[in-house]
C-alpha cells in the first residue's frame, strides 16, 4: 500500500521538486551581486524597512552574509511555505480525492484493516517529502557551494530538516481531517488558516504583546525560533513539531477506522 500511495504521488511530487529546486537556484544565483553592494542590502539599509515588513521577514538580518540571505530569501518564507504546499497536496490525495471520487470506497470494502490503510498513505506522505528533502537540500548545498556563500553543510541542514518537519507537520494536519470529513476543502482550509495564522503570530507577534504568547501554538515558532542556519539544530524544538505529527498521524488513524466512508 504504500508503494501505491507513491505512485499516486509521483508525478506531483516530480513537478513539486523540480519547482521548489528551481526557486533555490534562482534566488541563490543573485547572491554575489548582493553581497557586493552591502551599501543597498546591508544591516544599516535593512533597518529603515518598515517594523512590520521586517517582522514579516523574519528580521531582515543582514543579507551580504551567506546565513542572513540564506534565512531570508529561502528558509524563513518561500521554500517552508512552497514545501507545506505540496505536503498539503499529496495528503489530500492520501484520502480525501479518493474519497470525493469514490475509488477510496471500493478500497475499503476489500480485507483491508483501515488503520493499516491510513499509516501507508501516511508512510507514503513521509516519504515522498523525504525525497523532496534530499533533492533540494542537494540543490541548496550546491549553490551555496557555487555562489561561496559560506554557509556549513550542518547549518544547511539544520535548516533543511526544519522545512522537513515544518511541512510533514502540516500535511498530517491536511491528512487528519481529510481522514475525518473525507473533504479537500475542509482540509486544504484548515491548513491554510493554521499556517497564515501561525505565521503572523511568530512574526509580527514578537512586537505586538496581546498576540505574542500564542506562539506556543503556532509551528512556525518551533521551525524558526531555534536559529539552524546561525546556531545548528535545535533538537527540543524539532522534536516537538516530530512529535505533534505522530498525534496528528494517530488522530488520523483513529478518525478514519471509525467514520462511516459511504460503503
Amino acid at each position: 500500500m504504500i508503494a501505491r500511495g507513491l505512485r499516486d504521488f509521483r508525478w506531483a511530487l516530480t513537478w513539486w521538486t523540480a519547482g521548489v529546486s528551481a526557486f533555490i537556484v534562482m534566488y541563490l544565483s543573485v547572491f554575489r551581486s548582493i553581497k557586493q553592494s552591502p551599501d543597498l542590502y546591508g544591516p544599516a539599509m535593512l533597518s529603515k524597512f518598515p517594523g512590520p515588513l521586517r517582522d514579516l521577514m523574519g528580521g531582515l538580518e543582514d543579507m551580504t552574509s551567506g546565513a542572513g540571505f540564506l534565512q531570508t530569501v529561502v528558509y524563513q518564507l518561500f521554500v517552508p511555505m512552497l514545501c507545506i504546499a505540496c505536503a498539503t497536496l499529496l495528503a489530500n490525495r492520501a484520502l480525501a480525492a479518493p474519497e470525493e471520487t469514490g475509488t477510496l470506497e471500493l478500497i475499503v470494502t476489500l480485507p483491508v484493516d483501515r488503520r493499516r490503510l491510513v499509516l501507508a498513505r501516511f508512510a507514503a506522505l513521509v516519504l515522498g517529502l523525504l525525497l523532496l528533502a534530499a533533492v533540494t537540500l542537494l540543490v541548496a548545498v550546491g549553490m551555496v557551494a557555487l555562489v561561496s556563500a559560506g554557509v556549513p553543510f550542518g547549518r544547511i541542514l539544520a535548516g533543511h530538516t526544519g522545512v522537513l518537519l515544518i511541512a510533514l507537520f502540516y500535511g498530517t494536519v491536511a491528512l487528519t481531517v481529510g481522514a475525518a470529513t473525507g473533504r479537500r476543502i475542509v482540509a486544504t482550509s484548515v491548513v491554510g488558516v493554521w499556517v497564515v495564522a501561525g505565521y503572523a503570530v511568530t512574526t509580527i507577534g514578537r512586537s505586538v504583546e496581546s498576540i505574542a504568547w500564542l506562539k506556543w501554538v503556532s509551528p512556525f515558532y518551533y521551525y524558526s525560533s531555534g536559529r539552524p542556519l546561525y546556531e545548528g539544530l535545535p533538537v527540543g524544538d524539532y522534536l516537538v513539531l516530530a512529535g505533534a505529527t505522530v498525534v496528528l498521524a494517530l488522530t488520523a488513524v483513529l478518525a478514519f477506522d471509525r467514520r462511516d466512508v459511504g460503503v
